[in-house]
């Protein structure tokens, strides 16, 4: 076999030696532009596990790579004039220019051809004709891809910060972060040491948003002016050491994704198929990891069939990149608007920062570094009026009690930080909940939960999803609500939410389990909405409400939250999302009027807010609401903007909780889903507006909980899916981390663990 590797960068070369070594006979030749010693860029980070895979790949080049690496174990993290010190990690740093060397040294050794100062003439079939296999490893700017762009249909997304790669001779024993505020904004340095002994030398990265950068006058590109407005910037840190320069002009990291990853004998690795920021040091990592996967595929499939050996290559790194993309975007978005935390805790900044991609979490973090975590759990506790248990430990933050409610009007005080999202169970008779709900809420309440939602509650009969819903619209349903809010109080420290809905244009449909589609015939009842749009193509058209309507609509929401009142909840939401009556007049979307209720985002919030405040002014109990905090389209639906325009509303008119969610709305909308995938969205809406936040989403238990509580991102957190795995979420959890002082139920004392030494008594 004939390769062509084009562009002599790491996962070119790393694929060169491995292809070489398992397959002596392939003849690999590497196209490299550029001389040997000609890199952009300082250094390059692994961590242990990393270095792992490295080591099985090829022991002879892991050899040279871990002699001449510098390691360290901790983080350090300089903010509002402390260092908070975070250890257990492992990393370690190597020059990019050594690693490429030993690269070159190894693949020579193993016959491969190097030439530099070459291209090929990536457009000219014919210089690629006596090729079997084509590389592409020629980099973000790939002309293999973009020759091939039809196939391989790249997407680039260009971000808002901008970021300088520097290196200095500042001795560092651990991965460095600083962050300064001044008359621009927010800078803020990523550094790192990738070379000891007598040449010591370190990455420093500068890093702010494009804003700042503009004001501090560096998009008129003058690098020595960076060079001394930094050195005296972060003159503290550097000690007197230089920062120095290697083509370190100003970039915006370009996150870059490919629909297919190969085309004929073309396939693309490394930077040239997907990237991720550098705040989590993986684009060399995911190069040659993408190396060692395609000679994989060559071992198991052999290299006769070329098209089922790619395959098997994209098939076998597809899901392990996005994951890697998915926490790379995500670190960097935490990176592009650090001004937001500027004003927490040293120690939460710190958390904060070691948990912004998910990746590490409260758990993972306290086995790695319980001084930090517990560090955290105090001022987490102090902060929240969480008093130490009795052995003078103070408990995660998901035991934190949370009082909503302004003062002066009925307060609610939840006992802990766990709420029992709604989830609809389409088992009520014609509105009325039974033994189901008594049973399914009540467990929930007994095994912990803080709040405990119902489900999606209808406030008319035509405002239901389905034949199932629940309702609360008469006196029948105001009695067998009763019966379940009587026993959640008279059996728990649990306190229970009632969720009032009209579905709208999403209503007269069948249960999930039959098939979750829109109803027909004699079963079927009007649905009406804000304009005569279908949720989906093949759905019933809903009628445009007229003013008629909407007056009626808002005094059934008024009449369902007094039977709630009486029925005894202790807070009511109103349900502004996922498609329902409300949430499709917030949408663009959804929303075509051309009245004084549509058009502008003023007036596609008169509804919601004219409902809002016809309950708010009957109620006495802390009023919430759920919002999608986006529709998850590129255009042309409701944003996260948008959402923080209505939660200011919401607020000044008497707001006690804002319930943040997403999606749903129209189906044209595309959600990323993942661990915690809405808490950015919450997390936004909290740090813009002055109001309790509830986030929900993809939280899996206590661990996420207390991540997300712990950095601040929101102040409670509903979990629906696992109450359905585990209702004892809660009392699980006083085990999980011996919070022994936690009450449970009397009839479960019997099975609650005691202390070790109270035990032995």
């Amino acid at each position: 076999m004939n390769i062509a590797c084009v562009g002599g960068g790491p996962a070119g070369l790393y694929f060169s030696i491995l292809m070489k070594r398992a397959f002596p006979e392939t003849a690999i030749t590497v196209f490299e532009r550029n001389k040997p010693d000609d890199t952009f860029g300082w250094g390059v980070v692994f961590s242990d596990e990393t270095l792992g895979h490295f080591r099985e790949a090829d022991p002879e080049s892991f050899r040279e790579i871990e002699r001449n690496f510098a390691y360290w174990t901790d983080i350090d993290t300089f903010f509002r004039g402390t260092r908070v010190r975070s250890t257990g990690h492992g990393f370690c740093g190597l020059s990019r220019k050594k690693l490429l060397q030993i690269f070159h040294a190894r693949a020579r050794e193993l016959g491969v051809e190097l030439r530099f100062e070459e291209e090929i003439a990536v457009r000219d079939d014919a210089a690629l004709a006596d090729f079997d296999l084509v590389l592409a490893a020629d980099g973000l700017n790939s002309a293999l891809r973009d020759r091939h762009a039809d196939v391989f249909r790249p997407s680039i997304d260009w971000r808002k910060a901008k970021f300088a790669w520097f290196g200095t001779t500042k001795p560092l024993d651990a991965f460095t972060f600083v962050f300064v505020e001044n008359e621009h904004g927010v800078f803020q340095v990523h550094a790192y040491p990738f070379q000891r002994g007598e040449e010591t030398l370190s990455t420093w990265i500068v890093e702010c948003h494009e804003d700042t950068w503009k004001r501090a006058g560096f998009d008129a590109g003058d690098e020595q002016r960076a060079v001394e407005y930094f050195q005296a910037l972060f003159a503290e840190w550097l000690d007197g050491h230089p920062l120095l320069t290697n083509r370190s002009i100003w970039r915006t990291f370009p996150t870059v994704t490919n629909e297919t990853w190969h085309h004929g004998k073309i396939v693309l690795v490394g930077d040239s198929a997907h990237t991720a920021h550098f705040s989590i040091g993986s684009g060399t990592k995911l190069a040659m990891e993408d190396a060692i996967a395609l000679v994989d595929a060559f071992r198991e499939h052999g290299q006769q069939d070329l098209e089922r050996t790619l395959a098997a290559y994209e098939d076998a790194r597809w899901v392990d990149v996005v994951k890697t993309q998915k926490a790379a975007q995500t670190s960097l978005e935490w990176f592009e608007q650090t001004d937001r935390y500027m004003n927490q805790d040293p120690a939460v900044f710190a958390f904060n920062l070691m948990t912004r991609s998910k990746r590490i979490t409260y758990d993972n973090l306290a086995r790695r570094d319980p001084a930090l975590v517990e560090r955290v759990t105090e001022v987490f506790a102090k902060a929240n009026g969480l008093p130490p248990d009795a052995r003078g430990t103070y408990p995660p933050p998901l035991f934190a009690p949370l009082t909503l409610g302004a003062e002066g009007k009925a307060q609610v005080t939840l006992p802990n930080r766990i709420v029992v999202s709604p989830m609809c169970q389409y088992s009520a008779i014609e509105g009325t909940v039974g033994d189901w709900q008594l049973v399914h809420l009540g467990a929930r309440a007994v095994g912990g939960a803080g709040l405990v939602f119902t489900e999606m509650t209808d406030v008319s009969p035509e405002g239901r999803i389905s034949h199932g819903c629940a309702g609360l619209w008469n006196d029948e349903h105001e009695a067998a609500w009763k019966r379940v809010v009587d026993f959640v109080h008279a059996n728990s420290r649990a306190k229970i939410a009632m969720q009032l809905a009209h579905a709208g244009r999403k209503a007269s449909c069948s249960r999930p389990w039959e098939g979750d589609t829109s109803l027909t015939g004699a079963e079927a009842w009007e649905a009406v909405g804000p304009s005569a749009l279908p949720f989906r193509a093949n759905w019933h058209v809903p009628r445009a409400m007229e003013r008629a309507d909407m007056i009626k609509v808002r005094d059934d929401f008024v009449a369902a939250a007094q039977r709630a009142e009486r029925a005894g909840f202790d807070l009511i939401e109103l349900h502004m999302a996922h498609g329902y009556l409300l949430s499709s007049f917030l949408s663009p979307a959804s929303n075509q009027r051309t009245d004084e209720y549509g058009g502008s985002r003023e007036n596609r919030m008169r509804f919601p807010l004219e409902v809002f405040d016809a309950v708010r002014a009957v109620c006495t109990r802390p009023l919430a609401v759920r919002i999608s905090a986006t529709d998850w389209m590129e255009e042309g639906g409701w944003t996260l903007d948008d959402s923080i325009v209505l939660v200011r509303a919401l607020r000044d008119r008497g707001l006690d909780l804002i319930d943040v969610s997403s999606g749903g709305n129209t189906p044209e909308g595309h959600p990323e889903y993942g661990r915690m995938y809405q808490v950015p969205f919450a997390e936004a809406v909290k740090f813009a507006v002055d109001v309790p936040v509830m986030t929900v989403g993809a939280i899996q238990g206590p661990d996420h909980a207390n991540t997300i509580l712990a950095a601040g991102r929101a102040d409670l957190c509903a979990l629906a899916r696992p109450h359905l795995v585990q209702p004892q979420i809660v009392l699980a959890a006083t085990v999980q981390y011996d919070h022994f002082d936690y009450p449970w139920p009397m009839q479960y004392e019997a099975a609650k663990p005691r202390p070790r030494d109270e035990g032995r008594r």
